[in-house]
């Protein structure tokens, strides 16, 4: 069941699910709570669920102005602390895992655990395997068409205010967000990064999210792409379960989580 809380920035969608812990799920740009579908069986038998809609999106009405992550994570800083009424952990998909970051970095006393699939730090042009896939997205390209059906069959604002959307979240894809390995250090939520192989972001760009992160693990999923969550969510389901978890990783041969030496003690090859 949905219904509707009054935040400041936006009057926001959402939807709850299960019992425990609270886990909030942040979908991805142009998407709604129905992509989620492969996740909140499994991931609603060991925790509550918080599925909010961004401005723009699903259920959610737009907004006057630009886009952006920022604005965003500012909907979700609110939201956890009206709706949720507390920390939570978050796991956001591709825009969502972006708005989880920079909630991250905003309130980290609201956020306990993370999982980021298919994120970005940079601007897509800087982030992605073939940024000119950019030019080829307009509201009535073909490309669109599933995005377009989403957001005709949920928005309040209608189908006709489709265009303007869809202009605007790409505006927002070529210019944010614009994270450095600096900001990324200071996130202290332990988090997983994961990606399926064929990504629309390099392999390269993951990898420098995980390294620049304080506390990170990271899972490439083979034989998968952006929309891994769909097309593997078995094993999806159970990494994000065994992340939430917590626990250490308990390695044979440690390097970048290898303990600092003693004071004087220099270390040994």
């Amino acid at each position: 069941m949905g219904d509707y809380a009054d935040l400041p920035g936006v009057r926001t969608w959402y939807e709850t699910e299960g019992s425990g812990d609270p886990l909030v799920l942040l979908h991805g740009g142009f998407c709604t709570n129905d992509t989620w579908g492969a996740q909140r069986p499994e991931l609603a038998a060991s925790y509550r669920l918080h599925l909010p809609e961004r401005r723009a999106h699903g259920h959610t009405p737009d907004v006057e102005g630009p886009l952006s992550y920022t604005d965003m994570a500012g909907d979700t800083v609110a939201f956890l602390e009206s709706v949720v009424g507390g920390p939570a952990h978050l796991v956001g998909w591709s825009d969502g895992g972006i708005v989880a970051l920079l909630t991250a970095l905003a309130r980290p006393d609201l956020v306990r655990r993370m999982v980021l699939i298919g994120t970005t730090f940079r601007p897509a042009p800087e982030a992605f395997v073939a940024p000119g896939m950019l030019d080829a997205l307009t509201p009535d390209s073909a490309e669109m068409a599933f995005f377009r059906e989403l957001y005709v069959a949920a928005s309040p604002d209608g189908p006709d205010h489709w265009p303007a959307v869809a202009r605007r979240v790409i505006d927002m894809w070529r210019t944010q967000p614009t994270l450095d390995a600096g900001d990324l250090a200071a996130v202290r939520a332990p988090t997983l990064v994961m990606a399926g192989d064929d990504d629309l972001m390099t392999l390269e760009h993951t990898a420098a999210l995980y390294r620049a992160l304080h506390d990170a693990r990271l899972a490439v999923v083979p034989g998968a792409s952006h929309l891994v969550p769909l097309e593997k969510p078995a094993e999806v389901d159970r990494m994000i379960l065994d992340h939430l978890a917590g626990g250490e990783a308990e390695t044979m041969m440690p390097v970048l989580r290898a303990p600092d030496p003693a004071p004087g003690r220099g270390a040994t090859a």
